[in-house]
């Protein structure tokens, strides 16, 4: 049975399915062990099989012939190509013996070291580094000869190479254009070098191991039954000769594809020390009740996604990078949480980096601590529209409109007029979005004389916060201890701030549900002193959520 691995982050497919780089260290090129094993062509069906008009010896005969070239021999005879991520017992000088064609770049004796490369192929682990990094680094499945004419093209591990007259990756020739009856040889000087995408930087280099644990998480393969070819059905299962498996990423596919060799990403990421201190911060505000389902996945998740959401550049859509950056997840409606003022500057986003790695596609600056705050990100005011009614989870004793009127400062031009049937009247907003945190809440009113010209009545009400606790049980503060709150100014736009440094125990983020929400009543009498300072109508702005650490 063929296995063809593609990575759908990175890779482009060539006639029925090109294998691709994987997220893993694990071979790509799989479908080559079932031609070896069968003794038939299936390798044909995927890629072109040009034959090389020259020598009648193969790639590995050539190779093993030459003294200077014994090292990378014995690394190919020991390299085992991967199937599923699982090593196998086919050699890479098994394959450079068949009949699929190649092009070999075959560094010389004494320029890497071969004994080391050997004994990490006996470990599964090793093999598989090895294979990615070393062996697939000096392979490629096109055929290319060396010419006056600059090309560019792919490794069989995804990475880019550029090859002029005389040098490949900037490793000069010791010999050239050797043919083959399977493929095109060139001897190298010296190994070419491997570069490091972002993603292999997070994950192998160890000083970022904890990100690459956070990112490696949601790695997964994904099988496509369409593109599989199927021989028919046992036992009521269908058995495939073909399977198609994607390597895909959740938190790669939202947030930048920066295992992506023909993107140029930046990043801002702190080494492992760094990312601890930002991790227990940022998962502190994502905290969901006991009784969430999977609330552990989902407060990982959003998390991770509350640092890489603004973590994460890509060069193709920034204007001017000396200027300003905005991430990959730019919202237009908020600049402010997504964009970055003359980021090279040395108090900017990337000169005041810790330093900096040049990646194969991209940039990785890293820093001693996380270069953001919560408030500059993730951690947001929420505003909740009074005009919004779609947002009222209850009301009574009232009826209420949502009012346009020309003023900027009214938030989004329009308010809630909202009309006394009774004394006490009650109105409650679902607040979405909430973290485990603390705000402060406001309610914002409009003056009376906005519908009444010559009036001097202000409002007065009480406010209460509907939430769960840690275990999921509903909660209610009631804000000032209960006691009503008076707007100050019957001629201007008062903010009223009804708890100050509330806590939140749980997040409600991204949940479709009534847990968080806050309730306004009415609170003026209708007879009395009240009745000459009061009105008990309302006219109501909006109400915000604004995050502190006080």
């Amino acid at each position: 049975m063929n296995v063809i691995k593609k990575n759908i982050l990175s890779f482009s497919p060539s006639r029925h399915v090109r294998a691709g780089k994987g997220l893993r260290h694990g071979a790509t090129l799989l479908a080559v062990l079932a031609g070896l094993l069968s003794g038939c062509s299936e390798w044909d069906d995927h890629y072109d099989n040009t034959q090389v008009e020259g020598n009648n010896v193969t790639l590995w005969q050539e190779m093993a012939a030459r003294p200077e070239l014994s090292d990378f021999v014995e690394v190919l005879n020991s390299t085992k190509v991967f199937r599923q991520h699982k090593k196998t017992s086919v050699s890479y000088g098994d394959l450079l013996n068949g009949g699929q064609t190649y092009t070999v770049f075959a560094p010389v004796n004494g320029t890497f070291n071969k004994d080391s490369l050997i004994a990490l192929t006996e470990t599964a682990e090793g093999d598989s580094a090895v294979e990615r990094c070393f062996v697939k680094n000096h392979l490629a499945s096109t055929l290319r000869s060396a010419a006056d004419t600059t090309t560019t093209f792919r490794l069989l591990n995804g990475k880019f190479i550029t090859m002029k007259s005389d040098n490949a990756g900037d490793v000069s020739f010791e010999d050239s254009n050797v043919r083959t009856k399977n493929g095109v040889m060139h001897v190298m000087q010296s190994q070419l070098p491997y570069m490091l995408t972002i993603y292999e930087t997070m994950t192998q280099v160890p000083e970022f191991s904890s990100v690459g644990d956070v990112v490696k998480k949601y790695n997964k393969d994904v099988f496509d039954e369409n593109a599989s070819i199927s021989s028919g059905y046992v036992d009521g299962v269908p058995v495939y000769v073909d399977s198609v498996v994607y390597e895909t990423n959740d938190l790669m596919s939202s947030v930048g594809l920066f295992n992506n060799e023909d993107s140029t990403y930046y990043v801002a990421i702190p080494s492992n020390n760094g990312w601890q201190k930002a991790w227990e911060k940022v998962t502190g505000h994502f905290k969901y009740a006991a009784n969430v389902e999977k609330g552990d996945s989902l407060q990982h998740y959003y998390a991770s996604r509350a640092i890489f959401d603004y973590a994460v550049f890509s060069k193709t859509i920034q204007p001017d990078m000396n200027a300003r950056i905005r991430n990959y997840r730019y919202d237009a409606q908020y600049p402010e949480y997504h964009v970055f003022f003359r980021p090279f500057d040395s108090d900017g986003l990337f000169g005041k980096a810790q330093g900096v790695k040049k990646c194969s596609n991209g940039y990785f600056y890293y820093y001693d601590e996380w270069p953001f705050t919560p408030q500059q990100t993730y951690f947001r005011k929420i505003e909740q529209e009074g005009e919004n009614t779609w947002n009222i989870t209850s009301n009574s004793g009232c009826s209420f409109a949502a009012t346009s009127i020309d003023a900027d400062s009214v938030s989004k031009g329009a308010y809630l007029y909202v009309r006394p049937q009774v004394a006490n009247w009650t109105l409650t907003y679902k607040l979405s979005n909430t973290l485990s945190g603390k705000y402060d809440i406001c309610v914002v009113t409009l003056p009376h004389t906005i519908i009444q010209k010559n009036s001097k009545k202000r409002y007065k009400f009480t406010t209460s916060v509907q939430y769960v606790d840690a275990s999921g049980k509903a909660q209610t503060y009631n804000c000032n201890g209960g006691t009503a709150f008076e707007s100050e100014d019957y001629a201007r736009i008062d903010t009223i701030v009804v708890a100050k440094a509330f806590e939140f125990p749980t997040c409600n983020y991204a949940q479709d549900n009534n847990n968080v929400t806050i309730t306004i009543k009415q609170n003026a009498r209708a007879s009395g002193a009240d009745n000459t300072k009061f009105v008990r109508e309302m006219l109501l702005d909006c109400i915000f959520l604004r995050p502190t650490d006080n």
